[in-house]
C-alpha cells in the first residue's frame, strides 16, 4: 500500500516551536493509521530517547484501536541499562515487543572490526527476519534530520525496497523535524521515562563497543564510532535506518 501521501505534509522548520512539530508528527501518524491496519505497523524501539518519543506518539495515536507493537534489535552488545529500560517501559505500557536477535555466535564473531559487516549481521539481518515474521508493512522510526548530514533530506515515509536481507516495507520517520532539544522538552515536559545513561554523559546510545559519552560542546553523535558514521549511506543501502 503506497504511503507517499504522508510526504504531502510540508516539513516544519528546524526552529519552529515544538507545538508545531508535535502537530505535524501527530498528523503523519494519524494519516498512517488511516492507510495501514494497526496490526501491520510497529515502532522500531531501541530504548533510546528518540524512539521513546516516537513510541509515545504512536501510543497516543493508536489509542484503543489495537495493541501497541514494537520491534527491538538486540545485538547482544547493548548496554544492560538500555535493555532493562526497554523491557521495563514495554511492560508498563503493555507493548507487544518482538526482540530481534542475531544468529551468529558472538563469542567467535569479530565484533566491530568491519563496521558494515557487523551492522549487517547483528542489526540488519535480524531486522529483516523480524519484519517478515511479524508481517510488518510500516515501521515507525525515531530518526531525525538534524542527527546526521546523511539524514537531512529524508522524507516522512520511505519505501524501503526488498534486499537480500530485508523485505520491502515502509519506514515512517514520525519525528523527522525534531531536534535533540525538542526530544528532551517532550520527554521531560510530559514526564516520560528515559534511560539513566543519559545522566552519565551519553547523548546517543548504540552498542557498547561503538558508543561513548559525548560532551555538550560536541555533536550529538560524537560518541558514536566515527568509522561507522562515515559509512551510514552504505548501511542504509542494506536496510539500516
Amino acid at each position: 500500500m503506497p504511503l507517499d501521501a504522508l510526504n504531502q505534509f510540508a516539513p516544519t522548520a528546524p526552529g519552529a516551536p515544538l507545538a508545531e512539530k508535535l502537530s505535524r508528527s501527530r498528523g503523519v501518524l494519524r494519516a498512517l493509521l488511516r492507510l495501514v491496519p494497526p496490526e501491520q505497523i510497529r515502532v522500531a524501539f531501541t530504548g533510546g530517547k528518540d524512539s521513546t518519543a516516537a513510541l509515545s506518539l504512536w501510543r497516543e495515536a493508536l489509542g484503543a484501536r489495537g495493541p501497541l507493537h514494537a520491534i527491538s534489535l538486540d545485538t547482544g552488545l547493548k548496554f544492560p541499562e538500555v535493555t532493562a529500560f526497554r523491557d521495563r517501559l514495554c511492560a508498563d505500557w503493555g507493548v507487544e515487543l518482538y526482540v530481534a536477535r542475531p544468529t551468529v555466535d558472538l563469542a567467535a564473531y569479530p565484533v566491530a572490526q568491519d563496521k558494515v559487516a557487523c551492522c549487517r549481521d547483528l542489526k540488519i539481518a535480524p531486522l529483516g527476519r523480524a519484519l517478515r515474521q511479524t508481517g510488518t508493512l510500516a515501521l515507525i522510526s525515531g530518526l531525525r534530520r538534524d542527527e546526521h548530514p546523511s539524514r537531512a533530506a529524508r522524507p516522512y515515509a520511505e519505501l524501503k525496497p526488498a534486499t537480500e536481507l530485508c523485505p520491502e516495507h515502509w519506514q515512517v520517520n514520525a519525528i523527522l523535524d525534531w531536534t535533540e532539544m525538542d526530544v528532551w522538552a517532550q520527554l521531560t515536559g510530559e514526564g516520560l521515562p528515559y534511560c539513566e545513561l543519559y545522566h552519565q554523559g551519553y547523548r546517543s546510545l548504540g552498542c557498547v563497543p561503538c558508543t561513548r559519552p559525548a560532551g555538550l560542546d560536541q555533536s550529538e553523535r560524537a560518541g558514536r564510532d566515527p568509522d561507522k558514521e562515515r559509512q551510514l549511506e552504505a548501511l542504509k543501502a542494506l536496510g539500516y535506518f
